[in-house]
């Protein structure tokens, strides 16, 4: 062994000693040799070459609510802004409108909103309050979030305690659309601007017994209906700061909850039960739209959803108190949001601007998700617009001469107002309570919602 490692010791000694000696050319070349020295090997130290830098990526979560229309070119658009803007892609969560703000509230408490939301003047206000909402104000200045061709009231519906928390995507306002061919049906005349709430009655009782069908295809899902029955009356829902509700007379409340207990007991409305089936079909797929039923409570934008399914949805002005007191309102349809807990609010903001301002977005939204707010966008649009499409534009003229300003966006624990109408009416409309025992129970526990939330 020791042999063996002296052999081994001596052999690498001369194979080191050989190296460092070399050959004179090699150790003493003068400058000249410098051509014959870059022939040598590449050092095993040169660096890689450079590279083109790549994008840094940028995943946008994003939520909204709709039909699966929506969903459908919504995730169009993602698509092709992703193709524009190299690095960016998104990771959306569409959803119907059941149950949408129920899981955003899980999503907010929890700190995991998506970093754009698509929200609703009925909500925009208890999220900007409660913080989970960033201020889109800095973007506005800068000019990021280009509002030049907005309107500063349709804008400004965005504004919650002198923060800008979502941008405004479209303007809505509230209308019966109808189905003409079930109208004909049960020889009902197409209702005009001057029909009252005596005139839909009769005619939701006389569709029903000439075709077994349903005269009004609804059952309240939030407090849009019943805002607009209390405006009638001469007084808001709710009160200015949000603290209780803005009628003192209970009668208002008995009458909107006698309405749904007079149609549903003559069948001429869906009951609950009936109801839970039908919301879960979608717009597209809803009575109305497929000829079921005669009429509904919506927005101008419904006839534009329904057009695949029935191109002949027409839009009426909502039925009038017998005061005449005007009760409408311009709405903005709804906003996009940035949670404030998002990490690329920039980018969030940059894709917002472009499905505002960008020509090639509105070519394929195509006033879906309501009126464009941009007055350029608008006039771009005109010559392209179907027939339905520009029934919607043209509804914004008619209903002018009966509307009044905006009610302030819906104070904070507009939710559990909203389960509460619908638990109301459902107890009505099951015989557990009487319409002015619902209103006396409705006032006590709204006011205490609102007191306890604001």
């Amino acid at each position: 062994m020791k042999r063996l490692l002296s052999f081994i010791l001596a052999t690498l000694m001369v194979v080191w000693l050989a190296a460092c000696a070399g050959s004179p050319a090699a150790t003493q070349a003068p400058a000249s040799s410098a051509p014959a020295v870059q022939e040598t090997q590449t050092p095993a130290t040169e660096p890689p070459a450079v590279e083109e830098p790549t994008p840094a990526e940028a995943k946008l979560t994003i939520t909204w609510w709709g039909s699966q229309t929506r969903h459908d070119y919504t995730q169009v658009l993602l698509d092709e802004y992703g193709a524009a803007n190299p690095g960016v892609s998104f990771e959306a969560t569409p959803s119907g409108w059941d149950g949408y703000f129920d899981k955003l509230s899980t999503q907010a408490a929890s700190g995991a909103l998506p970093d754009i939301i698509q929200m609703d003047y009925l909500y925009i206000a208890t999220y900007a309050k409660n913080n989970t909402l960033a201020d889109l104000q800095p973007y506005a200045d800068s000019g990021a979030l280009d509002l030049a061709n907005v309107d500063e009231n349709l804008y400004g519906s965005g504004y919650v305690d002198g923060k800008l928390a979502g941008m405004v995507l479209s303007s809505s306002i509230f209308a019966f659309p109808f189905n003409p061919a079930v109208l004909a049906e049960a020889g009902v005349a197409e209702p005009d601007a001057s029909w009252t709430w005596d005139d839909f009655v009769a005619a939701c009782l006389q569709v029903k017994e000439k075709t077994g069908k349903y005269g009004f295809s609804s059952n309240p899902i939030d407090t849009n209906l019943l805002n607009y029955w209390v405006r009638q009356s001469g007084s808001p829902l709710f009160s200015a700061d949000g603290k209780s509700l803005g009628y003192s007379d209970d009668a208002v409340f008995a009458g909107f909850a006698q309405l749904y207990k007079t149609l549903a007991d003559a069948g001429a409305a869906p009951n609950p039960d009936q109801w839970t089936q039908i919301s879960a079909l979608g717009k597209e797929a809803s009575p109305v739209a497929t000829g079921d039923a005669a009429f509904t409570p919506e927005w101008n934008n419904f006839a534009v959803i329904a057009s695949a399914t029935n191109p002949d949805i027409t839009l009426a002005v909502p039925p009038y108190a017998s005061n005449g007191n005007k009760a409408l309102w311009i709405k903005p349809g709804m906003f996009f949001s940035v949670a404030e807990t998002s990490k690329l609010k920039d980018e969030a903001v940059k894709f917002i601007n472009w499905f505002v301002n960008s020509e090639e977005a509105n070519k394929v939204i195509m006033a879906e998700r309501g009126v464009p707010v941009s007055s350029a966008i608008r006039a771009y649009m005109k010559p392209s617009l179907n027939v339905k499409q520009q029934e919607m534009f043209d509804y914004v003229d008619v209903v002018m001469p009966h509307s009044a300003a905006a009610s302030p966006p819906e104070p904070q624990g507009i939710s559990e107002i909203n389960k509460l109408l619908i638990d109301t009416i459902d107890q009505v409309l099951y015989g557990q309570t009487t319409p002015e025992a619902a209103a006396s129970s409705f006032r006590a526990e709204a006011e205490a919602i609102l007191a306890r939330n604001n």
